[in-house]
């Protein structure tokens, strides 16, 4: 007698209502990455921070949602993900009333930091739930997409929504608008969405959270400063503690009756490859996006508002991709429309090599639109493979994954990119500033374009212009050779996807999967 499958349920509009209540978290948390970018100034002439502050006000949400993400993940299957994401609702939105009164340069910092937690237990949280909330393949596969489309959006958003508040109120303003999402989260989240957890995960275990902390923050952390000032032998220390950390890390997972992370995960056909492929993606789609801000702000000389309004067309043009992708999906493999993610990646960036300082704004567009198109096509698709791939009852913690992935995958870009680019602006400027430019304004315009700029607006007209030219020429020829280097990096991602992914699809959660060990099925020996 053959076995007879029953069809996962569909989602109906109860679900999808609370679906879209989870957004609202989702695009608030991207958004916090990059809503700072307008507000400098005006925190600098109030509060008036030191340059070390200055960077942590800036750096230490990153730093922070970074270090937690597989801490929350795992602690979301535990007390339950919809609990965990409440309690991450209310920590967001008390930190964002307390950031928009801070009254010194380390309240606000303090303040950044509690932000990073909270985001750190919303980012998993939600898309655990939409994991739970859709059982049926076909509708959890537009979920995801749209999921995508809002997290990349939102920190194209960030910035806009700045400059606009800024324009009209106090740099307070940007974390007001926090409070009402977290307060319509609070009394809609419980109504809407079901509460799920592991049901079999042991104590939570605190000493292998903060391996993991110690493990992913040094990393993030060397490598986002290496992008921004070089190599130094105490950054390079801060990558090697935090490698060595992961390692113990991953030996006491190994150990343990109810690890923190299952190594069995990635075991799963699909689940490794899939994390690999999202890194990719993130390490061109932020690595690359310095470039195309710069070039909006300092070749074309566009106001910092016009930049963010302009920048915000990628964004519109690729919003229907993620969807469309996982519809596309339900006919064609996975890993044949992944690799034609890479592809249109590819083509993207090989627009933007024929850039230069004299193109016109919609060449630079269309370039980054292509690129991003492709690149959210790819993390719609692998974001799908990874929850797939995990049982329900882990669905935090794969949802942490792939954005511990995302993270690393971003700030490798930074620094790849940043440094190719920055390497080949300090060697052919060299030929192209004048020969009677003083000495110490020409080591200010070797360094960065921004500095070119200062340098020119204290020389006279000729001088000024011929300095211009020549750092946005060798500007450009940086944001070519970086553009041939993100090409180099979509096309091992599509090699990588055809090579691990083909043949993999999302499970069915109804399906057993045998292969993996069953904690439930081990004797629960006292905890370390």
């Amino acid at each position: 007698m053959m076995a007879t499958t029953t069809p996962a349920p569909r989602a109906g509009r109860r679900e999808w209502i609370g679906f879209t209540v989870l957004m609202l978290p989702l695009l608030l948390v991207s958004m916090d990455v990059s809503v700072l970018y307008f507000a400098v100034p005006f925190i600098s002439e109030e509060l008036r921070p030191t340059a070390t502050q200055q960077l942590w006000i800036f750096d230490i949400y990153g730093f922070v949602l970074a270090g937690l993400l597989i801490t929350m993940g795992a602690l979301g299957d535990r007390i339950g993900r919809r609990r965990l994401l409440l309690i991450g609702a209310a920590a967001f939105g008390a930190a964002s009333l307390l950031a928009a009164y801070a009254d010194s340069a380390a309240t606000l910092i303090a303040a950044r930091a509690v932000l990073g937690i909270g985001g750190a237990t919303l980012m998993p949280s939600t898309l655990a739930l939409v994991r739970n909330l859709f059982h049926d393949a076909r509708q959890r596969g537009t979920a995801i997409g749209i999921w995508t489309a809002t997290l990349t959006g939102g920190i194209a958003l960030g910035p806009v929504l700045s400059g606009i508040l800024l324009e009209h109120f106090w740099w307070g303003s940007i974390f007001l608008i926090n409070i009402p999402a977290m307060l319509m989260l609070l009394l809609l989240a419980p109504v809407l969405v079901p509460e799920s957890r592991n049901p079999a995960t042991g104590r939570f275990d605190l000493f292998s959270a903060a391996l993991s902390l110690g493990a992913l923050l040094p990393v993030i952390y060397g490598i986002k400063e290496m992008a921004r000032d070089g190599l130094s032998p105490t950054r390079v220390l801060a990558i090697v503690a935090g490698l060595l950390m992961g390692a113990l890390f991953l030996h006491r997972q190994r150990t343990r009756a109810y690890p923190m992370i299952d190594l069995a995960l990635f075991r799963r056909r699909g689940f490794a490859g899939s994390l690999a492929v999202n890194l990719l993606a993130m390490f061109a789609l932020v690595g690359f996006a310095i470039f195309t801000t710069q070039h909006l702000q300092l070749v074309l000389g566009l106001s910092p508002l016009r930049a963010a309004l302009w920048s915000l067309v990628p964004s519109l043009a690729v919003g229907g991709v993620a969807p469309a992708a996982a519809a596309l999906a339900q006919r064609v493999e996975r890993a044949y429309l992944i690799g034609a993610g890479f592809g249109i990646a590819v083509l993207g960036f090989a627009v933007l090599t024929r850039v230069t300082p004299e193109s016109p704004l919609w060449l630079l567009l269309v370039g980054a639109s292509v690129y991003a198109g492709g690149l959210v096509m790819v993390m719609s698709l692998v974001t799908e493979l990874v929850l797939g791939a995990a049982p329900p009852e882990q669905a935090g913690v794969a949802s942490a994954l792939t954005e511990s992935s995302s993270e690393l995958g971003g700030a490798l870009g930074m620094a790849i990119l940043g440094s190719v680019g920055a390497a080949v602006y300090r060697r052919e400027i060299l030929d192209g500033l004048p020969a009677d430019l003083p000495a110490d304004s020409g080591d200010a315009a070797r360094e960065t374009l921004g500095g070119a700029l200062a340098v020119a607006q204290a020389l006279p007209a000729d001088l000024a212009d011929a300095v211009l030219h020549a750092a946005r020429v060798a500007f450009t020829d940086g944001l070519h050779l970086a553009a041939v280097a993100a090409m180099v990096a979509m096309v091992l991602g599509a090699v990588a996807a055809l090579v691990t992914l083909r043949g993999v699809q999302p499970a069915d959660p109804t399906e057993a999967l045998p292969s993996d060990p069953t904690p439930t099925a081990l004797p629960a020996p006292a905890e370390a």
